[in-house]
């Protein structure tokens, strides 16, 4: 094996690996973190006391950061007749039908976000394969299967996302960058552990929230003391 970098080793003096930290101080030692030549993003990961393979124990749902995620947000839209022209003019990078399918159907995915009408939903659907992977398949539940199409454009340019339980039993995502000043950063977690915690299913018992870490994109993974937040 080869030996950490001077970066890595810089880093490991930074933090104890042992230690549990509140929100606060986790943010300001990642932000302390030898920098990069790029703004890395800030990421959570949730364990969560669910089981995800019943049906009755799914944690999904959507949030908007108070302080948005930072990046540029690339949109396609499915779309026919003057919906096309709603969503460029709301702020849609692609827009349109056929020419979008075939694309997207041949493995074209420069993009980070995917609504459609309900209309075209019937065509979208098959493309699952591409789609489906990459987290991209556009739903009712997310807003993104919708007949308003301006609306559900700005909340995604906003800071809108979608969080979902994985097959480990784990949430994964990114809440802003870490360019971001602490307390909007902690704004962003805590709305986002919030509407997590909004989404309990009914079917979960014993301690919904099990540990959270947050971490950046080149940053050590930091565990935060659950007793900050006001679990059920």
């Amino acid at each position: 094996m080869g030996h950490p970098s001077k970066r890595l080793r810089e880093i490991a003096k930074a933090y104890d690996f042992s230690k549990i930290y509140s929100l606060g101080e986790a943010i300001d030692i990642l932000k302390k973190c030898p920098p990069v030549k790029f703004d890395q993003s800030v990421e959570v990961s949730l364990k969560m006391g669910v089981d995800p393979r019943k049906s009755d124990q799914q944690v999904r749902g959507t949030v908007s950061l108070p302080n948005g995620t930072g990046k540029k947000t690339r949109i396609l839209v499915f779309a026919e007749g003057d919906k096309v022209q709603e969503a460029l003019d709301a702020g849609a990078d692609y827009a349109g039908n056929e020419e979008l399918l075939e694309k997207v159907n041949g493995g074209w995915t420069d993009f980070d976000a995917v609504i459609t009408t309900p209309g075209m939903m019937r065509h979208v659907g098959k493309l699952g394969k591409v789609l489906g992977p990459r987290g991209l398949m556009p739903t009712p539940k997310a807003g993104t299967v919708t007949t308003e199409i301006a609306k559900a454009i700005q909340e995604l340019k906003a800071g809108k996302i979608e969080f979902k339980l994985d097959r480990h039993g784990m949430i994964n995502s990114a809440v802003g960058k870490l360019s971001f000043e602490i307390e909007r950063i902690a704004e962003n977690i805590n709305a986002f552990l919030a509407a997590v915690q909004k989404a309990k299913p009914a079917g979960a018992k014993g301690q919904y929230l099990r540990s959270l870490v947050i971490s950046s994109t080149m940053g050590p993974g930091l565990k935060i003391d659950l007793r900050e937040i006001q679990a059920d």
